[in-house]
């Protein structure tokens, strides 16, 4: 038996950042993580990045179940088993969300978690290289934040284009204006991915008063007050918490392990011949992402990455790379994007971009036309909900996961006005020297039924689940945990990653897990910061444009 104050179950986004903020404040904590190193260049190399996510050696490998809706297509939910977690087998790619986003959190029962009081968060996590400090951006943080170089010209005819489409063009869509069109930012640094294991883990460790166990979690334990005292691992060994237990372990283990250790919905949990320690019918409930599609167009110059997309180039990116830290393998390559609204009436943003200078499917094979671009596009806030279960009360069987994407009728809308509204962009003069034709969905895909035919079977997940053990009012049934983290019906529990967030961000999650994560260290340091003066949003130049 290993003891500390606390006791952190995942190495990931959340669970790093708060075992760094406990340990420099003086207190003694265990890191459980139940996968292995960092190092090699397949998770540090940026533009390697789509291979460590098709790595069971760093990949959880969890799978959907057949989604009614896909017409029973499963779909894969990579979820990082490595230190790092999910920030050690992204894209990298840095957003923190709308500010709108967090005040919906306030108004769903997540009180003192609206904007301006998660802004002070994001800024002290921050050192960002984009500009100076300012009442938008932080520096000196343990998160490094950088925009790549833009060099090659698909960038900015993306940027260009959406202004030609009457879009606005945002200098940061981080700070005081996300909507419009405009360079992308990354969590790299001096050509490296910059984890949550580089900005908090390792300097957590070097205190002296964190340490890192191997170990898969099997069930929070507890004593006779209903107080989680420690935590079981699958392999008998037990960790001892002498002040709380954090749970860390991603949407889809942190409900996992809730629902193991007796809390959970009551029914579902008799039916694995689990005790019910704490009725809650919301763990597990609420899943969430974002879906997207690979809008594909073939180029009629030779200057994508195609060039490299063969031995002799892949050779020379990974000697730049391995030799320097530059070249194409320093860059993640999402270097554009955009946050734009579907239709006229959208109070903000709903469709989000990514812009990327190859056409190339998921599991990294690029597509047979050669030189190509894409763009990879998506709606926002999908009503569609779904569920985590148990698969058995055994801790070593992975759980079953159903997005039950597109079960909205919204969904089909919002990705049909994706398709036609990148297709006005697309056809912008910026583009005219680069565009020969479109690839995917293909000119002869227009009508409704079409659309949603190319639709169902080409969307994907951007890897974004969250919402399963959700913030809200105690009295909240559904409610999983309190707006400080703590696990509603026991004590000495938190939860401190994604499953918190009542719904889901716009844009990509890690800056928001990260935030998360801050956050919820100084409840249980019984600390916070000043909430953030957001008077500036109310002069003119920050109004929102309205297409």
């Amino acid at each position: 038996m290993q003891e500390a104050d606390y006791i952190i179950v995942g190495a990931g986004s959340g669970g790093c950042t708060v075992a760094y903020r406990l340990a420099e404040a003086g207190h003694s904590v265990i890191v459980l993580e139940a996968g292995g190193s960092d190092f090699g260049p397949f998770i540090q190399m940026p533009g390697a990045l789509s291979y460590p996510m098709n790595m069971r050696r760093y990949d959880w490998g969890f799978q959907t179940e057949p989604e009614p809706h896909l017409g029973g297509r499963v779909l894969a939910c990579p979820r990082g088993r490595v230190i790092g977690g999910s920030s050690s087998i992204n894209g990298m790619v840095y957003v923190r969300g709308h500010a709108r986003d967090y005040d919906h959190w306030a108004e769903m029962g997540a009180q003192g978690w609206a904007y301006a009081d998660v802004l002070p968060y994001f800024q002290r996590m921050e050192n960002w290289h984009g500009g100076d400090a300012s009442e938008w951006r932080g520096q000196g943080g343990p998160v490094h934040v950088s925009r790549g170089a833009r060099d090659n010209p698909l960038f900015d005819a993306f940027i260009t284009a959406g202004a030609q489409a009457g879009y606005p063009v945002t200098p940061d869509y981080n700070g005081a204006q996300q909507e419009g069109f405009g360079a992308m930012e990354a969590t790299i640094f001096e050509g490296q991915r910059w984890s949550a294991a580089r900005a908090y883990l390792r300097p957590a460790l070097a205190t002296k008063r964190a340490r890192l166990v191997r170990g898969e979690a099997a069930r929070v334990m507890f004593d006779d007050a209903q107080r989680a005292i420690g935590v079981e691992l699958t392999d008998g060994r037990i960790l001892r918490a002498r002040a709380e237990v954090v749970l860390a372990a991603s949407s889809i283990n942190t409900p996992k392990i809730l629902m193991l250790s007796g809390i959970g919905p009551g029914a579902h949990l008799a039916e694995h011949g689990l005790a019910v320690r704490a009725d809650r019918p919301g763990v597990g409930q609420n899943l969430q992402d974002h879906l997207e599609l690979y809008l594909q167009y073939a180029a009629s110059q030779p200057i994508t990455l195609y060039k490299y997309w063969n031995l002799p180039g892949k050779a020379w990116v990974g000697a730049q790379w391995m030799l320097a830290r530059k070249g194409p393998g320093a860059s993640n390559q999402f270097e554009a994007c955009a946050f734009i609204r579907s239709r006229a009436g959208i109070d903000y943003p709903d469709i989000q971009y990514h812009f990327l200078p190859i056409a190339v499917r998921y599991d990294g094979r690029a597509v047979a036309e050669g030189h190509g671009f894409q763009t990879h596009v998506g709606p926002m806030r999908s009503k569609s909900r779904g569920w985590v279960k148990l698969h058995s009360p055994r801790a070593e069987d992975a759980p079953r996961i159903c997005f039950n994407y597109m079960s909205d009728p919204e969904d089909w809308q919002d990705f049909r006005a994706c398709i036609r509204l990148t297709r006005e962009i697309m056809g912008q003069a910026a583009f005219a020297p680069y565009l020969r034709h479109e690839i995917q969905p293909g000119a002869g895909v227009q009508d409704d039924p079409a659309l949603d035919d190319f639709i169902r079977d080409h969307v994907e997940s951007a890897y974004h689940p969250c919402g399963t053990a959700r913030m809200g009012r105690r009295d909240d049934p559904l409610a999983v945990v309190d707006p400080l983290g703590r696990v509603i019906g026991v004590d000495g529990l938190r939860v401190a990653d994604s499953s918190i967030f009542p719904r889901i961000t716009n844009g990509n999650l890690n800056a928001p897990s990260i935030m998360a994560g801050e956050k919820i260290a100084d409840h249980i340091l019984g600390r916070h910061l000043p909430g953030a003066n957001l008077e500036p949003w109310l002069h003119p130049q920050w109004q929102h444009a309205q297409r």
